[in-house]
């Protein structure tokens, strides 16, 4: 008998070894996690099957079994499987990417087991109000005749402490009994009724089937009310017993995600899957999803992965957000995975975006997805109205326009509040001397180090590289040092010393990088205090601040010009995004668009046409172009100190590709080209980039290839294949 299994190695196949001394073959079940022995280190593999020969001849006993039951599922195993082969990554990493961190580092799932009380077949068999003399006992005994049972965990977070349990216990009323981690307790909540809907929103509910496969597009524009169609159909899932599965773009999201879900469904257990987590919560988190005790799991993109044995639907919410796609190691996409697993499922799934990705509105408007449209702001919301600011040949103080400036105090002075997008975080993206021409350069990245004041030191917001602040040049020793631009830092000394009277909040990775720190940050704006918040893309989806009625972009120009093609349909996506944070509520909203170029025809049409228009304008590019949607890409990436060994591995890979399939107009291959961040931690990075009309033509030409580069590369070098790569960078 011999173990076929998965490693986290960056080889792409199974590993044979034998069971451990003393295992009872009839235990030996698929999805359990094994210790192995592998090189000089001991790593976690997970068991995909059990054959009954190897054509090694010498195989290794694996060390022990950590799991008596296997953690992952039929169907997760068959999903991770399908994951791999599309994007050509070794199975062992899939299934590391998978697992929370405890659980990869090998902790026993039963570490995190409950208690859980339940009736005896006397409680059952009692009225409601039996215990009527003893309020926390008669609030128990109603608790446990409505839900079954109750973890420890859950009945400690409603104030049911060991005492009434107890009491109970004598009573020969309930016992307590071993059952499956229950997700970690939520903060409380008030329980909020579900508000009235429109019609848009109706129609939109009743057109998600309620069973079987079915994968829809829900194009709403900001403020329309997505959210309360999740909770709708979320709603509906739960009431047939089943899971719902919600996945978010940012960390940051989360919590607010979490109170409104809390609020609306008291009486289910909601798990978070997220990075902000310490390691035992999200373990905890990750096994009462898999063993089906939690009914709502709330994430961001590796959630995709958790085992749901209940799963009724999924919902992606902010659809078209580029964290969905992992940029490093096993580069999937949440977003595009998400539709497989319902296939597998055979259960519905809704993408939701004010701003559509092109891969899904092509999807819609080709009849893959139902397209389903929320036209209409919920409530006695109206949309705002968007202003351009010409800003060459003005005399801007720290990056403003005295115009916004002007309205900015007058917002503040109503009592309402105002929002500054800057998409820079620290104090200035370039420090240089004025009298030789020095600029502060990070030493292993193609980029400028960012003067962040506040901390006294230059970082690379790439590799993260650091070093003090400097006074003087230390090419010339001259002091006349000059800070050049404007980071979010900045314009917050800048904005609190020209509005004294009102608190600035600013939002970017640096004031939001402990726990629960962005809820905390947005507390007065939620209030509804008059005050001016300040920060980067953070700002620009998913918050609800109703006093928000002017919204200055700073900056429009940074995607028209870039040299990545993807650049205007997330610089389009961003705006619009940002302004629909403004006049969410009974007031009307503004937005200012500050722009060196105010007559370019992209920006004329995404501000005077909207997203919708300004999408379809760049699908008739890409069209022309032959890129994606309309075309499929994969790049075969290489990085390595010697950047000549990463193009000459690069080389060689196209012409093994071409020797296979020549080019032609179905099949196209650019490179090897430098990255457009070509340093990046000492290493330098390559590209071949690879379309192809037909996705089966180049899914095969990848097997292909990543067998060839296992056999082919220089040991010095990192290469990976990205499938429906998202950066060029």
């Amino acid at each position: 008998m011999v173990l076929r299994l998965a490693i986290p190695v960056p080889l792409r196949r199974l590993f044979d070894y034998l069971p451990p001394a003393g295992l009872n073959p009839a235990n030996l079940q698929p999805g359990q996690r094994f210790q192995v022995p592998f090189g000089k280190r001991d790593l976690v593999a997970v068991l995909v099957e059990v054959a009954g020969d190897s054509p090694h001849a010498e195989l290794k006993p694996a060390t022990a079994c950590i799991d008596p039951t296997p953690i992952f599922d039929a169907r997760s195993r068959h999903f991770l499987q399908w994951a791999a082969d599309y994007y050509q990554a070794p199975i062992g990493e899939l299934y590391a990417a998978a697992l929370p961190v405890a659980l990869r580092r090998g902790k026993p799932a039963d570490h995190w087991a409950e208690q859980w009380l339940e009736l005896t077949t006397e409680g059952k068999g009692l009225p409601e109000t039996a215990l009527a003399r003893a309020k926390k006992q008669q609030a128990l005994l109603q608790l446990l005749l409505s839900s079954g049972r109750q973890s420890r965990t859950a009945l400690n977070a409603r104030g049911l402490n060991s005492s009434v349990c107890k009491a109970l216990i004598e009573r020969n009323l309930a016992h307590w009994v071993a059952g499956p981690t229950a997700p970690p307790p939520l903060e409380e909540v008030e329980p909020r009724p579900a508000p009235e809907l429109n019609d848009e929103q109706r129609h939109v509910i009743d057109s998600v089937p309620a069973t079987g496969f079915s994968a829809s597009l829900l194009e709403g524009t900001t403020g329309s009310g997505k959210t309360e169609v999740y909770l709708r159909l979320m709603e509906r899932a739960l009431r047939d017993g089943k899971q719902a599965l919600l996945l978010v773009p940012e960390i940051g999201l989360t919590p607010q995600t979490l109170r409104r879900i809390a609020a609306r469904f008291p009486d289910f257990r909601i798990a978070a899957l997220h990075s902000g987590l310490a390691d035992g919560e999200r373990a905890r988190a990750w096994l009462s999803a898999a063993s089906g005790v939690a009914d709502i799991v709330i994430g961001t993109r590796s959630a995709i992965f958790t085992p749901l044995p209940r799963l009724g639907i999924i919902l992606i919410d902010e659809e078209h957000d580029g964290s969905f796609k992992q940029q490093d190691g096993v580069r999937y996409s949440a977003r595009d995975l998400s539709l497989v697993l319902a296939k597998n499922a055979d259960i519905p799934v809704l993408l939701g975006s004010a701003t559509p990705s092109l891969e899904s509105l092509h999807n819609a408007l080709s009849g893959r997805y139902q397209h389903l449209r929320l036209r209409h702001r919920a409530g006695n919301a109206k949309p705002p109205q968007i202003s351009v600011v010409p800003i060459l040949h003005q005399q801007l103080q720290e990056g403003f326009a005295p115009q916004v400036l002007r309205h900015i105090g007058e917002t503040l002075a109503r009592g309402e509040q105002a929002l500054v997008f800057i998409n820079r975080r620290g104090y200035s993206p370039a420090l240089t001397c004025d009298d030789c021409g020095w600029l502060a350069d990070c030493p292993h990245c193609s980029a400028k180090l960012t003067l962040h004041r506040r901390q006294r030191h230059l970082r690379c917001h790439h590799c993260d590289y650091r070093m003090r602040e400097v006074h003087s040049c230390p090419q010339c020793h001259s002091r006349n040092l000059n800070a050049l631009g404007a980071g979010t830092e900045r314009s917050e000394d800048f904005l609190t010393h020209s509005f004294r009277d009102f608190p600035v909040i600013r939002v970017d990775r640096d004031t939001t990088a402990s726990k629960q720190a962005l809820d905390k940050l947005l507390e007065p704006a939620r209030n509804g205090e008059p005050c001016l918040l300040l920060g980067t893309q953070m700002l620009a989806k998913g918050h609800h601040l109703p006093k928000v009625t002017l919204v200055v972009i700073q900056d429009a120009d940074g995607g028209l010009f870039s040299a990545d093609f993807r650049a205007p349909e997330r610089m389009g996506q961003l705006l619009e995004q940002v302004a629909g944070r403004a006049g969410r509520g009974d007031l009307l909203g503004h937005v200012l668009v500050q722009s060196r170029y105010p007559e370019h025809p992209l920006l004329q049409l995404l501000l005077n046409k909207g997203y919708g228009a300004f999408a379809r304008q760049l699908m008739d590019e890409r069209k022309i172009a032959q890129l994606p949607p309309l075309r499929a890409m994969a790049l075969v990436r290489a990085e390595c100190e010697e950047p000549r060994w990463a193009e000459e591995f690069l080389a060689n890979a196209r012409d093994y590709l071409q020797a296979l399939a020549p080019p032609s107009p179905e099949l196209q291959y650019l490179g090897p080209v430098p990255a457009l961040l070509e340093r990046k931690s000492g290493r330098f990075r390559f590209y071949l980039q690879i379309t192809a009309e037909k996705r089966g033509l180049l899914q095969k030409l990848l097997a292909q290839l990543s067998q060839w580069a296992e056999g082919n590369r220089n040991r010095r070098l990192r290469w990976a294949i990205d499938m429906d790569a998202q950066e060029l960078s």
